[in-house]
């Protein structure tokens, strides 16, 4: 079957967020190599070690902005890899009760990261509910804050988070999501680490930031993302890529969408105080 390409040129993955559990999320996340959270996990881990260690805090809660099925939280929680999760969902057997239920079997038994809170944004209600029934994530928002503020009570709950984190969702949302997201809370701002496709401008983005008192840095390397899912989306990328003067040689070129990472934080006087944590 073809893939459609959604208006930013990325080839559109709409029907497998719609889905009851993970299992075609993962089939169709394997087939296409993708790798960006696993290779986002280490950046993740250094981010919670080093917020820990500035703000003291014993519990940071981390709140990944398009988490889908709690991938990022599966990854960094189970401290497994993108294979071993594609594995574990492609053996699993019985229906979506059953596959929560051996979610949360494995959860208890593996845990590696029993004293981080995790919250997952995202507007596919299906994919939330897995992740939350099956306790990789602690919370929820289902909204779509490219068209309107959160309500209250998403607000409140957005308020509470320390880091946020995302591979694979900016483009799809822009300046309006992270600034409604780091404004949450009326004192204080999250740290962001975000992987961003090289299509993509975050200067945009980096600039609300910085004037919500962020500096903002963009790490040295690329990342692999994922394979191109089609010779629609590889051409309609690399023309993006040309039209904006960035040299795909031995990057794209090979057939790999690659992505920069943008790390975020408050300037000094912008950081929360211990006390006005949560």
């Amino acid at each position: 079957m073809a893939v459609p390409l959604h208006t930013t040129g990325k080839a559109s993955f709409d029907d497998i967020y719609d889905r009851p559990d993970p299992r075609d999320y993962y089939a169709r996340m394997s087939d296409l190599d993708y790798r960006i959270p696993e290779l986002a996990k280490p950046v993740f881990q250094q981010q919670i070690r080093e917020y820990r260690a500035s703000a003291r805090v014993s519990t940071p809660t981390v709140l990944d902005l398009g988490c889908s099925y709690g991938v990022n939280a599966a990854l960094l929680r189970f401290d497994t890899t993108m294979p071993e999760l594609a594995e574990h969902y492609r053996t699993a057997d019985g229906d979506r009760a059953a596959l929560i239920a051996r979610d949360r079997e494995v959860l208890g038994a593996r845990d590696g990261l029993g004293d981080v809170r995790f919250l997952g944004m995202d507007a596919s209600a299906p994919a939330l509910a897995y992740a939350q029934q099956s306790g990789l994530l602690h919370d929820t928002v289902c909204a779509d804050l490219e068209s309107g503020e959160p309500t209250e009570e998403q607000r409140e709950l957005l308020a509470t988070a320390d880091i946020i984190i995302s591979t694979g969702c900016i483009g799809y949302v822009t300046e309006k999501t992270l600034t409604r997201v780091a404004t949450a809370h009326p004192r204080r701002r999250p740290w962001m680490a975000h992987f961003v496709l090289r299509m993509f401008d975050f200067a945009p983005i980096a600039a609300d930031l910085a004037a919500l008192g962020y500096r903002t840095e963009q790490a040295p390397g690329l990342f692999e993302q994922r394979r191109f899912a089609s010779a629609a989306e590889q051409d309609q990328v690399l023309n993006t890529l040309s039209a904006k003067g960035i040299d795909t040689t031995d990057r794209e070129t090979e057939g790999w969408l690659y992505a920069g990472l943008y790390l975020s934080r408050p300037l000094p006087k912008h950081h929360a105080d211990t006390e006005d944590q949560h």
